[in-house]
């Protein structure tokens, strides 16, 4: 083809040396190391973090007036960073950036996890008669759960199916990879959970992610194939705009409520979450992942990555040229750093007011490097707090100045306001902070989801970040120490042995010490909870020689459920036999003691339930593994109805002391027959109890 546009296809060093001819730059300094034994090694020394100790005062005009009113910030203050960010920092997004024309190339019934989805593969189409030898197709997935009744929520999200089942792979590798990331379920799953959609966007679709790639993709095709101006777009500007045309697709869309989408990233893709959220207000929330130096980081902080770091030829693709003054040790014009730049992260963060606002980190002993500089992040997100409270949001609940603010404790979250922090004890990722972002934003937004029903055999998940810290704690309990007998269930078999009921631990011992026994129950949970959990990890390698299961009572009590006594009893009978199948399948010379459903008085219509249920339970035991106890007409007369003093009297449900005895003489002769007489030490892992309880 001849007359048309040429691609340049220069290498990286090539590129970067251009932009810096361009800017008559003739050498750069080079940026620390990220390897602490290395003699440039970057700074983890907190007295030497702040050599440009303050920040750009996001609520002070350039000529040095104070922003008094919110018209005053949209109409003059905003501007003028916005301004300063794109010239300086990410760059312009052209005029000439042409139009995208979505396309849904297929649709398909799938599962999220256990959840039916409707799921839409999408491709938009970037016009490129402008440059025909340059193709940009943007991949965008979009998921929806599949009982919505309405539009829903979506997150959006910079990743591609592709990237996750590569992820999935190399954790299966490195079991170390899937520690980082922690014990929840996937983010998608408790989207799908909590009635939100999600889609992923791929970043790589918009724009490589190197420097070679700046005379492609779409910041080559605005450009014809050649190379940038130095006040041109970035990768990270680029991904902002391939994430709102996104939007522009998802405002069309009549599954997805538009007025309710966030964005959301990690690492890198951290920073471009950030910087859509800042430059697209039609984005609701923003969950800011371990985004480092050009995301929350501020440049002026002398701590882990630096402006260096991003001038040099591995990270200046992600920002506008004229960054690279910002890192300039010999130029036409001198030199520059870090201090002389005009605007920093407290003002990106800023702009993002009075939005929805989450900034999230690990921690480095899992990964989280000392490189992304949390405590300089958490310094610009307390920065940037005047300006959501100018604009009537709320921001940190942090009294300091951000000079000497310091960071709250590791799992310790700042989640009043809509703009929000928390650092998880997990690594480089934000999978254990959705759990406190999805409901945390369902406050803020009155976000109310249609409630799924599952059968009582199908495993899934709590929802909430109690019990998924539950989980975790379950899952270390597991192990530690030698387990005996392992107690399955809800809150009336967690709170026998809990330390959050000392009267009732107290009884628990005197009864069980010497068998090594453990409590693994979880309160409120329903038949598909506990198989969740047994099928996550929280039986696995513990070897019991005896597993005691009280469940059920909660699927009983489902009043959301309308079906009559035998179609309840007999779903929640299918999920005590699933229960069972899985603890024989994961523990098989266990001796399995299925204990049938406490009488309960808080509503009488209930019994009939229970006695079929436990009728139910009868017939599956063998009498040698399965063994089945009933001690009701110990607890209750023939109508169901509790006797004196077996019960709370506050709930009818929970058993006192007294019941727990009754419970606890009856399952010792079982262990004495299975186990023999209890020893004189015991070596049952420690008990836990409420993650939430008071300490």
């Amino acid at each position: 083809m001849t007359g048309g546009p040429q691609v340049m296809n220069w290498t990286v060093e090539q590129d970067h040396q251009n932009m810096m001819d361009q800017l008559g730059i003739r050498a750069l300094r080079p940026g620390p190391s990220g390897n602490e034994k290395a003699p440039d090694h970057a700074n983890y020394d907190e007295s030497k973090a702040n050599p440009f100790p303050d920040l750009p005062d996001a609520l002070t005009l350039e000529n040095g007036k104070k922003v008094m009113t919110a018209a005053e910030w949209w109409h003059e203050r905003r501007p003028e960073i916005v301004e300063n960010f794109e010239r300086e920092v990410l760059g312009r997004v052209p005029r000439n950036v042409p139009q995208v024309t979505w396309t849904v190339t297929s649709t398909v019934n799938s599962k999220a996890g256990v959840f039916p989805v409707i799921e839409k593969h999408l491709v938009g189409r970037v016009d490129n008669s402008s440059c025909p030898s340059i193709s940009v197709d943007i991949q965008m997935t979009l998921v929806t759960p599949g009982n919505a009744n309405g539009p829903v929520p979506v997150m959006m999200m910079f990743s591609s199916a592709a990237f996750l089942q590569r992820m999935a792979e190399m954790m299966a590798k490195r079991p170390e990879l899937k520690a980082m990331m922690g014990t929840d379920p996937p983010a998608t799953e408790q989207l799908i959970a909590h009635g939100w959609g999600y889609a992923f966007i791929d970043p790589g679709s918009i724009q490589a992610d190197n420097g070679a790639g700046l005379t492609k993709d779409i910041i080559g095709l605005t450009n014809k194939g050649q190379p940038r101006k130095p006040d041109n777009w970035g990768a990270l500007r680029a991904w902002a705009w391939g994430a709102s045309r996104g939007l522009d697709y998802l405002e069309t869309d009549k599954a997805v409520d538009a007025k309710r989408v966030g964005i959301e990233g990690v690492s890198r893709f951290g920073k471009a979450a950030l910087v859509t959220m800042a430059f697209d207000s039609r984005f609701t929330v923003v969950l800011v992942g371990s985004s480092g130096e050009g995301g929350a980081k501020p440049h002026r902080r002398n701590f882990g990555e630096a402006v260096e770091n991003l001038t040099g030829s591995g990270g200046y693709h992600w920002m506008a040229g004229n960054f690279l003054k910002y890192g300039a040790a010999e130029a036409s014009f001198g030199s520059k750093n870090a201090g002389d730049l005009q605007v920093d992260s407290n003002e990106l963060i800023a702009l993002c007011a009075p939005r929805l606002t989450f900034i999230s980190y690990g921690i480095p002993e899992k990964g989280d490097a000392k490189w992304l500089d949390q405590q300089g992040s958490y310094m610009a997100a307390v920065a940037a707090g005047p300006v959501f409270r100018l604009l009537g949001a709320k921001d940190l609940p942090v009294t300091d100045d951000y000079h000497s603010a310091k960071m709250p404790a590791v799992n310790v979250g700042l989640l009043e306001g809509q703009l929000a922090w928390r650092q998880h004890d997990g690594g480089h990722t934000d999978a254990p902070n959705w759990k406190y972002f999805i409901p945390w934003t369902d406050r803020f937004l009155n976000y109310q989801a249609a409630v799924w029903q599952l059968p009582a055999d199908q495993p899934v998940f709590r929802t909430d970040a109690n019990s998924l810290v539950a989980h975790s704690q379950l899952l270390a309990k597991a192990k530690q120490g030698v387990t005996g007998v392992y107690f399955e269930g809800d809150s009336i078999s967690r709170r026998w042995g809990a330390t959050d009921y000392p009267e009732l631990l107290a009884n628990w011992k005197q009864n069980f010490f010497g068998w090594n026994a453990a409590d693994f129950g979880w309160g409120a949970d329903q038949t598909q909870n506990i198989l969740w959990r047994l099928e996550n990890g929280e039986l696995d390698g513990v070897n019991p020689k005896v597993v005691v299961l009280l469940a059920g009572t909660n699927n009983v009590g489902n009043t959301s459920v309308h079906d009559d006594a035998n179609v309840r009893a007999d779903d929640v009978t299918r999920g005590l036999q699933a229960i069972v199948r899985v603890i024989q399948t994961k523990a098989p010379a266990a001796t399995i003691i299925v204990t049938g459903l406490f009488p309960r008085n808080d509503s009488m219509s209930f019994m009939p339930v229970i006695d079929r249920i436990n009728g139910n339970l009868s017939k599956i035991a063998d009498g040698q593994k399965v063994r089945y106890l009933n001690i009701n007409n110990k607890l209750a007369d023939d109508d169901g109805r509790l006797f004196d003093g077996m019960m709370n009297a506050s709930d009818k449900l929970h058993p006192t002391t007294k019941g727990y005895q009754i419970w606890a003489d009856a399952l010792k002769p079982v262990l004495t027959e299975l186990l023999g007489s209890p020893a004189a030490v015991d070596l049952a892992p420690p008990p836990t109890g409420d993650p939430s309880a008071p300490r």
